[in-house]
């Protein structure tokens, strides 16, 4: 699939912004940096062209956090670890998870695997006593 995008200033700012950024931001977060050079853009703009690159597969959008979509921009098969207690989401290699087969696949087409794995992250840990030294 030819990845295409009509190229605005603020398309090239939200897409300089993502690249590279391994913090997942929200489209709130990708708003708030974006806005402070362009002034003028709107929050629709930045969902558009999430929606955008969502659709040409430039971006993930991540639906790990219960209160907000986050995005990511590397979008070779990787897996996620999030922390259940402030969000951060890090990246993890991806190990070629055994998909599902037979009937509870019947009629589908896989088009990526992707893992989540839930849990406290080290600074989380400390602040509940537990160690963290990971």
């Amino acid at each position: 699939m030819e990845k295409k995008i009509k190229m605005t200033p603020q398309r090239a700012a939200i897409m300089e912004y993502l690249d590279g950024n391994m913090s997942h931001p929200s489209a709130d977060e990708i708003y708030t940096e974006v806005h402070k050079m362009y002034p003028m853009m709107s929050f629709a703009t930045v969902y558009n062209t999430l929606d955008a690159l969502k659709k040409q597969n430039m971006v993930w959008e991540l639906s790990v956090d219960g209160d907000r979509r986050r995005y990511d921009p590397r979008t070779e098969p990787h897996d996620h670890l999030v922390c259940v207690d402030c969000r951060s989401i890090k990246d993890i290699g991806h190990n070629g998870h055994k998909c599902p087969s037979g009937d509870e696949l019947k009629g589908y087409m896989i088009l990526r695997e992707h893992v989540e794995y839930f849990g406290l992250c080290p600074k989380c840990q400390r602040k509940r006593g537990m160690g963290g030294d990971g």
